[in-house]
């Protein structure tokens, strides 16, 4: 069932309802015009308690990547000791594919801002740090201002609306990063965060318990705080009216998908952009109406669902549903951010894969052995495949290396080794006969690798 009112975008001009030419930054006036601040002002009414279990109830789901309830994770939270604790905004967003966060920070920064607001009040949070991807200059003078605005209007600072904070006036800064894909992971963040190299952390601790400067710690990603004001005014059941069940069968500890959620569209339809329907739509749905349909009328080839590291859905899965289930019903790791990248007829899917590959050779960390090499092994054996000095030989190798490093594995830090996994791994498997054409055949019969795992 299609959104029937905007939510996210109420203050920017998306299609249906409005022109994205129309779009221009909303001043904190104009937000005060259309109810801002006003969830804040009910938030801090309510008991920080009560707070935190309308999250839960409304089983929100983290729109990062990695889809974990956010009502959940701020309740991992220790009790107060009087010390600081901290609230970081993750706003890397250097997924490639991946341009959602971009667009509320351009243009509706102060629905960040208030959701930043209300999980400080409900976490007891004095201090919080936006962590802006390097890249992002404009946006990160946007935001700067909007933070001053806020700052101007109470909601940060002394006298702020929040009262004060573990005996502190509660504080946001902008923190830009210095541009490593990296550093989208939590614990990269929080050691980039602290001034030193964007490695990993081992884990537990938890940032929860151990984050920024040793102290309990709250990560959560700009659409998922963005999302907090709504559910505060308009309540749990409104926001589970959206979005889809959780599968049949599952336990109620299984999160669903419910709510409204952001949708970045690039590569080969007639309207790329960023569009907001509900979670469960199917990607059919979304590129006939939203994106106009496939460029040039071309056929429908292949999809990213959320960010490279994602894998991909095949020419058979045009129908796919795009909520935190398509990794089990479409064989891919997840939704992610849902960054969608489409692919036509024409698409060279060997180049893509090799490109996806070099990403992540030369954003890997380094740290752990698995992914240092494993991925710039792949990326020369995916080169050389490319250029036609491959052999069959290679392809059951690729299918070893991928399946043999990550964190699901067991055998990385974190997760990116996976999404160099899962992006060969499945585009492979799918797309086996584009590779083939491509390779020479061994004078001898190369064994199966047990899994195309």
């Amino acid at each position: 069932m299609p959104l029937a009112e905007p939510i996210l975008c109420k203050r920017i001009p998306t299609p249906p309802w409005g022109d994205p030419r129309d779009r221009a930054l909303v001043t904190l006036d104009q937000y005060l015009e259309t109810d801002g601040y006003q969830a804040l002002r009910q938030a801090v009414k309510t008991d920080p308690k009560d707070v935190i279990d309308l999250v839960k109830a409304s089983e929100l789901r983290g729109r990062g990547g990695a889809g974990f309830p956010a009502g959940m994770k701020w309740s991992f939270l220790p009790p107060e000791d009087g010390d600081r604790r901290y609230l970081a905004i993750n706003c890397d967003e250097a997924e490639p594919g991946t341009f959602k966060d971009r667009m509320i920070v351009d243009f509706d920064p102060h629905i960040l801002l208030e959701g930043i607001a209300i999980c400080m009040h409900a976490c007891r949070l004095d201090t919080a740090y936006i962590y802006i991807r390097g890249e992002y200059h404009a946006q990160a003078k946007t935001l700067q201002h909007a933070v001053a605005e806020a700052y101007k209007y109470s909601v940060f600072g002394k006298d702020s609306i929040l009262g004060q904070i573990n005996g502190r006036d509660p504080q946001c800064y902008v923190h830009r990063g210095a541009g490593a894909y990296i550093c989208g992971e939590e614990t990269a963040l929080l050691e980039s965060l602290e001034g030193k190299r964007g490695w990993p952390r081992i884990k537990p601790p938890f940032p929860a318990v151990e984050g920024a400067f040793a102290r309990p710690t709250i990560i959560n990603n700009v659409e998922t705080l963005a999302m907090v004001g709504p559910i505060v005014l308009k309540g749990a059941d409104w926001f589970k009216s959206m979005g889809t069940q959780r599968p049949e069968g599952a336990p109620p500890t299984v999160p669903a998908s419910f709510g409204p959620k952001l949708y970045g569209v690039s590569g080969h339809v007639n309207r790329p952009g960023v569009y907001e329907d509900e979670l469960g739509i199917t990607l059919s749905e979304l590129i006939e109406n939203h994106c106009g349909g496939m460029r040039n009328g071309k056929k429908f080839k292949a999809a990213i669902p959320g960010g490279i590291s994602m894998g991909i859905l095949g020419t058979d899965q045009y129908d796919a549903k795009l909520d935190f289930d398509i990794g089990k019903a479409y064989g891919c790791l997840g939704l992610g951010t849902a960054g969608v990248i489409v692919m036509d007829e024409d698409t060279d899917i060997v180049a893509a894969t090799r490109n996806i590959v070099r990403f992540f050779a030369h954003e890997s960390c380094g740290q752990c052995t698995p992914c240092r090499e494993g991925t710039a092994w792949m990326y020369k054996l995916l080169t050389r495949i490319e250029n036609g000095g491959g052999t069959t030989n290679d392809l059951d190798l690729l299918l070893e290396l991928a399946g043999s490093m990550g964190s699901m594995p067991g055998t990385t830090i974190c997760g990116l080794a996976d999404g160099a996994n899962w992006a060969v791994r499945t585009i492979l498997n799918k797309f086996r006969g584009d590779f083939e054409k491509r390779v020479r055949k061994q004078r001898y019969v190369s064994l199966p690798v047990a899994a195309t795992r």
